[in-house]
């Protein structure tokens, strides 16, 4: 059990409406399996109870919390919630994102009132949770930040406070990364790319008045590996895997053919992880290692092996 003893809050842990399930209620169920004791945040308090439940029903530990991401009272008193009822807090996986249901839009179609709720959901609520955590981490001499981005912010995307904030949280995980590694802290930013999950498809579906079966089509048909988006089944192990204490070896392309994953010194060591027949989800990360020199400027105790990799581009 690879967070055995850890704690671990889980933003954006309930499920949108649909089919299947969610990567932010995935990613708890494996948090948990994995031994941790899980705060299962989201704005709907429902959505998260039937999340613990899930866990209980698993034998694991995990608590509800309701909370709107985008007040700093609410995230004050998430973060107050866990430390107070565990004692510590290991891990913090911002799992929250809106794009359609948000009312973004092309750029001459978005409303201001649109691109605001985008940035608040999106980015600011990012920020309010890493600056209540990071004291707490740092006291301790430990912790792990996991930011989900997405492939989006790298790729052509539509619309514009999607790809923006997403693009956004990127920089901040990289300036978290640097700023914190001394402290024993880590920060990763994950890109997915297409995924077969409710918030995808589902809220598509609806916003196009099309039927789901159309959505999923003409989402797997962009795909280049086996036209299948990837399912939250497959992506939810490589999320655990920037929280846990251990190197894992990984292999993945991005859609141009992209980086090989790579064992370094430490944790957190792929640059590019796949989700099953899906776009690529890539990785960036900064942690201490045998890497120093790709991050010019940067002593080597505060960041080893943080950098930003484009398919073809040599590692030093």
């Amino acid at each position: 059990m690879r967070l055995k003893d850890k704690v671990a809050i889980v933003v954006g842990a309930g499920q949108s409406p649909g089919e299947g399930m969610g990567n932010g209620r995935a990613t708890a169920l494996t948090f948990a399996r994995e031994g941790a004791k899980v705060l299962c945040v989201d704005h709907h308090l429902d959505s998260a109870q039937e999340t613990v439940a899930m866990i209980a029903d698993r034998h694991g530990t995990a608590a509800a919390f309701k909370a709107d991401v985008t007040s700093s009272a609410d995230i004050k008193a998430m973060v107050a919630d866990a430390q107070s009822r565990w004692g510590r807090i290991d891990v913090l996986h911002n799992n929250v994102g809106v794009s359609l249901a948000g009312g973004d839009a092309e750029l001459l179609q978005l409303t201001e009132e649109a691109f605001d709720r985008v940035v608040a959901i999106n980015l600011k609520s990012c920020i309010l949770a890493a600056k209540e955590v990071i004291p707490i981490m740092r006291a301790q001499g430990s912790g792990a930040i996991i930011n989900i981005s997405s492939m989006a912010a790298i790729t052509t995307y539509p619309y514009v406070a999607y790809k923006a904030t997403k693009s956004a949280m990127i920089a901040f995980t990289e300036q978290l990364a640097y700023q914190n590694a001394e402290y024993g802290i880590r920060a990763n930013v994950i890109l997915p790319g297409l995924m077969n999950t409710p918030m995808a498809v589902d809220t598509r579906a609806r916003e196009w008045h099309k039927t789901r079966a159309e959505v999923e089509a003409e989402r797997d048909s962009k795909v280049p590996l086996r036209r299948k988006m990837g399912t939250r089944m497959g992506c939810r192990e490589r999320r655990a895997v920037p929280g846990v204490g251990r190197s894992e070896f990984h292999y993945g392309r991005d859609a141009a053919g992209g980086w090989r994953g790579e064992r370094a010194a430490g944790i957190d060591e792929a640059t590019l992880l796949p989700s099953p027949g899906g776009q690529g989800n890539r990785i960036w990360t900064c942690t201490r290692g045998r890497h120093a020199r790709a991050c010019p400027g940067h002593p080597r105790s505060l960041c080893g092996g943080a950098r930003r990799g484009w398919p073809g581009q040599a590692r030093p």
